[in-house]
């Protein structure tokens, strides 16, 4: 760090993304991103934008936007665009967010929600999962701020049901409660029917995930139009044009063809159920996931060393280094293939390690 750096911003510990080794080719299985290649249609339809890179971006997406609310079945001036799911809930901090109103979030969860409500000010509270790993959602209920739920839950998979979101967000009339639904296509129900009923809701997509898009950096949030308003207001207040013309062009594709995505969300819920059985025959507790990844743990197998041996076997899965799950491994689910050799793969480790 420079002797520059501002005071505020010294103290950030910056969000620490999955591996991206270049240095060998890995069974690669610790960012959650899709096996499975875009949607020919979204490609496409990239390429034909490239044409016109020498102009800058719609700032309103208005195309996409248009495909969107159709898709999603709401109004135009209920959706907004960003670079990446990431963009849309770090304006979601700023813009709900402040020194009287706190951030509320599990202890295990995506790990930006700290590192956003730091990067702007803002105070937070870790609210502990049950020990099954689930949200126990009576603790947002009965504090004051703003409460951001990743649902499936980032690092477990474990799903709050539809029916305790309504209950959170029904009893905090004066409070914003935002979903972050980045891997809701892999089994979840999805909180957007809600957003009609509630002004104070968000929730957040990602076309990462499930639309094989993790490149392309395209995300969006659904709500009550005053609160797009408010996240509109932020957006042109840092980027306006930050959706660039080709990823738009793709989240068009890609919405277009949504058979491809459901076919595909399908073969990574057969592939992760897969998963599941092998590692608990293995002797593995496995969350009971609906994401495109599980968590899992041995009783007798160090979850650090087990990462690393794996890595060696050139297999790389995401290791957490923080108390509650420290034991415990997140396994991005692949192809029925992938998931195959790994399983062979982690049967070797094993009788290693347990031996």
């Amino acid at each position: 760090m420079s002797r520059f750096m501002s005071a505020r911003h010294a103290v950030l510990v910056p969000y620490t993304p999955g591996e991206q080794p270049k240095e060998r080719k890995y069974l690669k299985l610790n960012t959650n991103e899709s096996p499975f290649p875009p949607s020919a249609k979204a490609t496409e339809m990239a390429a034909a934008a490239a044409a016109g890179l020498q102009l800058y971006s719609d700032p309103e997406c208005r195309n996409l936007v248009a495909v969107a609310a159709k898709y999603f079945g709401i109004d135009r001036n209920r959706i907004i665009f960003s670079n990446g799911s990431d963009e849309v809930l770090n304006y979601a901090f700023m813009a709900f967010c402040d020194e009287g109103t706190p951030a509320l979030f599990a202890d295990i969860t995506y790990g930006f929600y700290p590192v956003f409500a730091t990067l702007n000010g803002v105070p937070y509270e870790e609210i502990p999962l049950k020990d099954d790993f689930s949200i126990d959602p009576e603790p947002y209920i009965g504090k004051k701020g703003t409460v951001f739920i990743a649902n499936p839950n980032a690092q477990t998979g474990i799903e709050l049901p539809v029916e305790e979101i309504e209950r959170i967000v029904s009893s905090k009339q004066d409070s914003i409660v935002v979903i972050d639904e980045a891997y809701v296509d892999f089994g979840a129900r999805s909180a957007v029917p809600l957003t009609e009923k509630y002004d104070n809701l968000l929730v957040v997509q990602t076309f990462s995930k499930s639309r094989s898009l993790a490149g392309a950096r395209l995300g969006l949030a659904i709500g009550n139009k005053e609160l797009i308003k408010d996240l509109e207001t932020i957006r042109y207040s840092t980027n306006p044009y930050n959706v660039n013309s080709m990823s738009a062009a793709a989240g068009i594709g890609a919405l277009l063809d949504d058979g491809y995505m459901k076919r595909n969300s399908g073969k990574i819920v057969e592939a992760r159920e897969y998963t599941k059985r092998s590692l608990e025959g293995l002797g593995f507790r496995v969350t009971d996931s609906t994401a495109n990844f599980v968590l899992a743990e041995h009783p007798h197998a160090d979850g650090k060393l087990l990462y690393s041996r794996l890595k060696e076997e050139g297999v790389l899965v995401r290791h957490f280094d923080t108390e509650r799950i420290r034991n415990w491994n997140r396994i991005t689910i692949g192809s029925m293939e992938m998931m195959q050799s790994f399983i062979a793969t982690l049967e070797k480790v094993m009788k290693e390690i347990v031996a």
